[in-house]
């Protein structure tokens, strides 16, 4: 038997990457130096994976920012205005991904999107009328030659042509069959030049599999992978899919001539069930996803080698690859170096582990005797050990909650009428989402403090120095409704993960969320309480600077959730009603101390939204939404309640959205070209909102006139009532420079002004 990975981090153990890459964007390295970085990362990490005994090992799963950008990148898939910058590579490739702004020109990046149900992000790629689908670029042939110079056979891997069609926007009159042909011609050239290099396998991932498919969309994979196929020569076909099961295709992907399917037995309800019905073909290889890609509990080995005797059963033994359930990219690099427990680590398994974990299934699987092993009984017992991590006052208030509990006693248009009375906002009020620049001194006296070399009191006086610096700031820019800028924070949910009881926290455990963000989900260990206050110091002192609203922030319960990394041995309801009681807490606290607008960040409340539509509202949203409104439910209707939401589409689930009962939402919506507001205005959308008008992730600075434009167009034909709209940026600004921010939120007030005087 063997085993294999679908994709591994591409970070670095110490987020060498990451800095490599700022650096450049810096300009403090070349991009030769930045290629050399990266050369050393794969090197290392490709070494280390063939030391562990991997049998499938991939490449071309690195990349310096997105894997469907190079994929794009790859087939010429670059839009004309991008092409107008007469750049290199490089530089045309980032501006793609960040944006751009120079002499050379000024262009905005790509949208970005959640990449199915993970906090991934993914840049959308965009095919106009004079896009020419054609194998452009040599990254996988370069990357599979440099593991071959060190004696390692990989398989290529490249996001398959479907999902690449399927995830990407058209900007022309052309749409994705009108591309159907060049893709073929495309995906048949990477297929001979890899069997040319001597490669045994190449990987396509075809994600999109996993979705709701349509009779139109399984004859349009058919008729791509029919004539791709027909080239393969001596190099052997692995497609891979990953996040749930593909009961709509299981049997045209099954009859294709794809020499070996890998199918996710972690997600996927109906994998296991799809084999037993219509059986496995005894011509090809069986990826089985049964090591968790995405979640970091150490493996049950009980139950995955009983999931893998039932396949053993309906399939070849020997046509059976032990595998992740997905890439590795959505876990840590290792538990090395971690500041945990024994029994802690013992627990938990990131990437590194994991591959510890494949090849001990390998040995156990390989040995008919393996239930009277300690390396089997030991798991056993070490899983057991999870079922003392209960706290029975928690789950007696969550069992307690009734429906009252989640209903605020005042209607919406009832407390719009309180509310505009009692803070006296002028219309299109400006604000900001959140976090302010986290500067090297904001960060510097963070770290101070965790190593113990200032104490708390020298901390907290410091962040208090910065709150009222940037109060006066935003006073100065003449921003309507003030944030204490979250300096305290290093992140929105590791910060309130600290402050709750049931958390584990990580030194080193980063995870890539896009290009150079990276995030150090914190860990729920065991049932969650509040203690004490979290916020309401630094917010009441923040509002004594200034006569004017300053929000208090927190993150919401499913965000907090959906962020972390969940237990396994209870439902994610009962997680969120667990946090939804400690922010509820909070709140109350916040209001008591004279907060008059509260933020309560939903950041991630599409992210773990089923795949499958069927079970959006039964697996998910029946308990998310009550979820969110449990924190609030208890306010007063002169407390204004405000929620946040960051990429994806949120066009299917708006009514939903209402459901929350919040009073004020913001949208990150600028790169997404605010499509977020007609799917409001279609759905009859009651909240005031504020869809963002511009975008944070990337480095340019929009214009006065950028932004009127923009907020002109969301009045238009009443697409937003003007008494409903916010204006503000497209999400918080830490990871922004005070150099771009300051003239940014200068242009955001300034055209504010300019349009609200326009309507006065």
């Amino acid at each position: 038997m063997q085993n294999s990975i679908i994709g591994y981090p591409r970070i670095g153990a110490l987020r060498e990457l990451k800095f490599a890459t700022e650096s450049y964007f810096k300009k403090n390295i070349s991009s030769t130096e930045l290629e050399q970085k990266a050369k050393e990362i794969r090197k290392t990490q490709w070494k280390y994976i063939a030391s562990k005994g991997i049998d499938f090992i991939p490449s071309n799963d690195f990349s310096f920012y997105d894997n469907l950008l190079d994929t794009a990148f790859l087939l010429g898939i670059i839009p004309e205005r991008y092409k107008a910058l007469n750049a290199d590579a490089l530089t045309t490739y980032f501006a793609m991904a960040r944006g751009y702004q120079d002499e050379k020109g000024d262009v905005k990046a790509l949208p970005m999107k959640k990449w199915f149900n993970t906090n991934y992000h993914y840049i959308v790629p965009e095919f106009d009328d004079k896009t020419e689908l054609a194998l452009n670029g040599t990254k996988p042939f370069d990357e599979y030659n440099e593991a071959k110079a060190l004696g390692i056979q990989t398989k290529p891997v490249i996001i398959g042509p479907f999902t690449l069609l399927k995830l990407a926007s058209y900007s022309g009159s052309k749409k994705a069959e009108n591309y159907i042909d060049n893709a073929i011609i495309a995906y048949k050239k990477i297929i001979e030049k890899i069997a040319a290099l001597g490669a045994e396998w190449i990987q396509f991932d075809e994600p999109f599999l996993v979705t709701d498919l349509s009779t139109e969309d399984k004859s349009f994979f058919t008729s791509l992978y029919k004539n791709i196929l027909g080239c393969k020569q001596r190099v052997k076909v692995l497609l891979q899919t990953y996040f749930g099961d593909i009961r709509d295709i299981y049997t045209e992907v099954t009859s294709l001539d794809f020499d070996g399917i890998g199918i996710d037995f972690i997600e996927g309800k109906k994998s296991l069930e799809l084999i037993e019905k219509n059986g496995f073909p005894k011509n090809k290889k069986l990826f089985a996803g049964v090591v968790n890609g995405k979640n970091i509990w150490r493996n049950n080995y009980a139950e995955t080698l009983s999931i893998l005797e039932k396949i053993g059963s309906l399939v070849d033994k020997d046509a059976v690859v032990i595998n992740t359930s997905c890439s590795l990219l959505h876990v840590p690099y290792t538990l090395e170096g971690e500041k945990l427990t024994e029994n802690q680590k013992a627990q938990l398994t990131f990437a590194k582990e994991k591959l510890n974990e494949l090849d001990e299934l390998k040995i156990l699987l390989s040995d008919n005797n393996y239930k009277n092993k300690p390396l089997y009984n030991n798991n056993v017992e070490l899983v057991g050990r999870r079922s003392g991590l209960a706290d029975k006052v928690v789950q007696e208030k969550v069992a307690s909650l009734r429906d009252k509990d989640f209903i605020r006693l005042h209607a919406l248009e009832d407390r719009e009428k309180i509310q505009k009375k009692v803070l006296g906002l002028p219309l299109l009020p400006t604000t900001t989402i959140g976090s302010f620049p986290q500067t090297a001194e904001v960060k510097a006296n963070r770290a101070k403090w965790k190593k113990g070399e200032i104490s708390s009191e020298e901390y907290k006086a410091k962040v208090k120095a910065k709150i009222a610096s940037c109060i006066k700031l935003q006073e100065e820019i003449g921003l309507d409704v003030l944030v204490h800028g979250e300096f305290e924070r290093n992140d929105m949910v590791e910060h309130f993960g600290e402050n709750l009881e049931g958390y584990l926290f990580t030194v080193k455990a980063w995870v890539q969320s896009y290009g150079t963000r990276c995030v150090k989900p914190p860990i729920i260990w065991s049932d969650i309480k509040r203690s004490a206050p979290i916020t309401v110091d630094y917010s009441v002192y923040a509002q004594s600077l200034t006569e004017k609203h300053v929000k208090g922030m927190l993150t919401g319960p499913v965000t907090i959730l959906n962020w972390s990394f969940p237990r396994e041995d209870i439902t994610n309801k009962e997680m969120a009603f667990q946090i939804a009681l400690a922010i509820k807490e909070e709140v109350s606290d916040l209001e008591a101390a004279g907060i008059r607008i509260i933020q309560v960040d939903e950041a991630a409340l599409k992210e773990k939204l089923p795949i499958r539509r069927e079970d959006w509202n039964t697996e998910y949203l029946d308990w998310a939404i009550p979820a969110f409104r449990l924190v609030h439910s208890g306010v007063n209707a002169q407390t204004q309640i405000h929620t946040h939401m960051c990429y994806s589409e949120f066009s299917e689930i708006v009514k939903d959205i209402e459901n929350m009962d919040a009073d004020v939402i913001s949208f990150e919506a600028s790169r997404s070209k605010l499509l977020i507001v007609d799917a409001l205005k279609d759905a009859g959308f009651r909240l005031q909102v504020g869809p963002g008008v511009y975008d944070i992730h990337s480095p340019r600075i929009p214009s006065e006139e950028e932004i009127t434009t923009a907020i002109n167009n969301m009045l238009e034909d009443n697409r937003i009532k003007k008494e409903k709209l916010w204006v503000n940026p497209d999400c918080g600004l830490k990871t922004r420079g005070e150099e771009e921010t300051i003239p940014s939120l200068v242009n955001l007030v300034n055209a504010a002004k300019k349009v609200r005087n326009g309507l006065s």
